[in-house]
């Protein structure tokens, strides 16, 4: 809206308020009025020496010297004598109708009852003039201010206009025409700043097109660590690749190999902090060479080129990263932190083969033990190198059983709720370095190894049972979800369990829900089979898939664990509360339990335990451990 029609608007509604504050006080002066007329009906002395006997005659005696609206006098023993004149009702307008008064007045005499409304339309017309006056006069105050602010507002809108064609010559350079400004008055300010912009124009210029750098290498920089994003290492890259002189260099690859499991037991808080202390290291490593830059090109990679560097001097900022990472590794109690690949490069090499052969360096890297680095100093051009490493690695760690046990365990909310442990399984190389779990599992399953993997730890979970009467309790296993989903493997494992009875009804076989969900038949055999032996099975990250209740239905598990994201804040989230709270609801119907993720804070076990979920994990609760039994011995194979 307009400033003009917004004065208008404000004029009008302060006029308006000002009438109606007036007919209010001509109100309150009519009733005044009214209450001293009335008053001195009341106290004449007429009115007691008046003949009541005949209503007729007293009305007469009356009109003659009031103005009555209304007259009834009801004799007590003669109705003939009784007399009525007026109406009680007045028709008026609505204004007249607002400002009316009752001026009434009932008294008794020794022969009868009178009752009396005086006339008030004389104080109301009064008071209408006086109304009616003072409401032509607003009138002619409001349209003499209307018309002075509208010519002041015709005079600034002149100036305006002048000063628009000033603003306009401005952007357009043309300098000579705003020497000779016309504003005065109160824009003489305005003519002073414009004046002012001219000069400062060029100085203006300089310092966006600093700013407009700034802004681009803020667009270019990741928020949480940062570096450089993978838009800009692709462009330094393209250098490389363009180049036609025989600068040479070296490329890092950095993997965090931690962050899905950082993630997943600690949360998203916790993986970014250790994104972030990552990038501290490989910056603080990097920062004594000169022409290093350090990047972060996807979400748990990161990526260093240092140009003008041999593959020897680069050894030493290898070490410093490796060393850097071993006492973060003290500091968070993970079985690493990341794994590093280098490779040379010499200006004018081709990207894609760099960047597989800086891949397969630390694929490599991964096989040799937590924190380890690998050098790859020729372009073979053998783009699986680092895959056939990892199956080569993976063969040998089933073939050597080289897998220890960490356990962490689920507490019960309630004393009658019976829960279980969870085996986590860590595999070690033939130098006994562990190495990244997740990239064993995943790499396994590209393989196709998954099945004789999770034949492994089967296998071992069972006779570090069988060995060892000292441990007590039931225990759950991870088996992924490919090996579930295989008849032949069902059948394997109904076949094993069945020859173990005891053993088997403590055991609880945890699958993911997004793996079940691909095939609900297999899934039901699965669990069917399993049940058939005396195992139990527990459906974990669930409430993620959109056909989630359908478990309860179809698939009928033990256990649910559900995801992670529904414990985090559900102390303040409702959302999270009222989903939580139905699947409780639901599964407490068919008797399935009810594990709640994640629990990180005592808030959120607070109010999971109100809301009745059958057992807590996370690291609030416990962290995992070693295995040991109750001598002391860890165990493994």
């Amino acid at each position: 809206m307009s400033v003009s029609k917004s004065f208008h608007l404000v004029l009008l509604t302060v006029f308006a308020l000002i009438a109606i504050a007036g007919l209010f006080v001509e109100k309150k002066q009519l009733h005044q009025f009214g209450e001293q007329q009335l008053a001195q009906y009341q106290q004449s002395s007429q009115l007691k020496t008046m003949d009541a006997a005949n209503g007729k005659a007293f009305y007469r005696q009356l009109a003659a010297k009031y103005d009555l609206q209304f007259f009834q006098y009801i004799h007590t023993d003669d109705n003939e004598l009784s007399y009525t004149h007026g109406s009680l009702d007045k028709q008026d307008n609505a204004i007249t109708s607002w400002l009316n008064i009752d001026l009434d007045d009932t008294r008794t005499y020794p022969g009868g009852r009178l009752q009396v409304r005086l006339d008030t339309s004389q104080l109301i017309d009064a008071a209408l003039n006086d109304f009616t006056s003072w409401l032509l006069a607003l009138i002619a105050a409001y349209v003499i201010l209307a018309i002075i602010f509208s010519l002041m507002m015709r005079k600034q809108a002149v100036s305006i206009g002048y000063a628009a064609s000033y603003i306009q010559n401005l952007s357009e350079h043309k300098f000579a025409a705003l020497e000779q400004s016309k504003l005065s008055g109160q824009f003489k300010p305005l003519a002073q700043a414009l004046d002012n912009s001219r000069a400062q124009l060029a100085q203006t210029t300089a310092n966006y097109e600093k700013e407009l750098v700034a802004l681009n290498k803020e667009a270019y920089q990741d928020p949480i660590t940062g570096l450089g994003t993978r838009q800009k290492f692709t462009e330094h890259l393209d250098t490389i690749t363009n180049g036609k002189n025989s600068r040479i260099g070296i490329l890092a690859l950095v993997k965090a190999t931690e962050l899905g499991s950082i993630n997943q037991s600690q949360g998203r808080s916790a993986g970014d902090s250790y994104l972030a202390k990552i990038a501290e290291i490989i910056s603080n490593c990097a920062v004594k060479y000169e022409h290093a830059q350090c990047y972060r090109i996807s979400t748990g990679d990161f990526a260093v080129i240092i140009s003008d560097i041999t593959i020897k001097d680069s050894q030493q900022f290898l070490a410093a990263i490796k060393t850097h990472f071993n006492e973060y590794q003290q500091t968070i109690n993970a079985d690493s932190i990341g794994h590093t690949g280098l490779v040379p490069y010499q200006q004018g090499t081709e990207a894609v083969p760099l960047l597989t052969l800086a891949d397969a360096a630390v694929s490599i890297a991964q096989t040799l033990g937590p924190n380890s680095f690998h050098v790859q100093e020729k372009l073979n051009g053998d783009e699986l190198y680092g895959d056939t490493r990892w199956q080569e690695a993976i063969e040998d760690l089933i073939q050597r059983r080289a897998l220890k046990f960490y356990v962490q365990p689920i507490s019960p909310c309630r004393s009658e709720v019976q829960v279980y442990k969870e085996l986590l399984a860590r595999f070690y190389n033939s130098e006994g370095k562990f190495l990244p779990t997740a990239t064993v599992i995943a790499m396994a399953e590209r393989h196709g190894k998954s099945v004789e993997l999770d034949k492994l730890i089967i296998l071992s979970t069972i006779r570090m049972l069988l060995e060892d009467p000292s441990i007590e309790g039931a225990f759950g296993i991870n088996i992924s979800s490919a090996s579930a989903m295989q008849p032949s493997f069902v059948a394997w494992l109904k076949d094993v369990l069945g020859r173990q009875r005891h053993i088997a009804a403590r055991l609880v076989f945890e699958v993911n829900e997004a793996g079940l969900q691909t095939n609900f038949k297999a899934a039901h055999s699965l669990v069917h089979e399993i049940h058939s032996v005396g195992s139990r099975v527990s459906v974990e990250h669930f409430g993620m898939g959109l056909t989630s209740f359908k478990f309860f239905k179809q698939v009928r598990p033990d256990f649910v664990k559900l995801d992670r994201s529904y414990a985090e804040s559900i102390d303040v989230d409702t959302n999270n509360r009222f989903f939580v709270k139905m699947m409780i609801d639901i599964a407490r119907r068919l008797a399935i339990r009810v594990i709640a993720c994640g629990v990180e804070r005592q808030e959120e076990k607070l109010a999971l335990e109100r809301l009745l979920v059958d057992g807590l994990q996370g690291y609030y609760i416990a962290q995992p451990q070693a295995f040991r039994n109750k001598g002391g011995e860890t165990a493994s194979n």
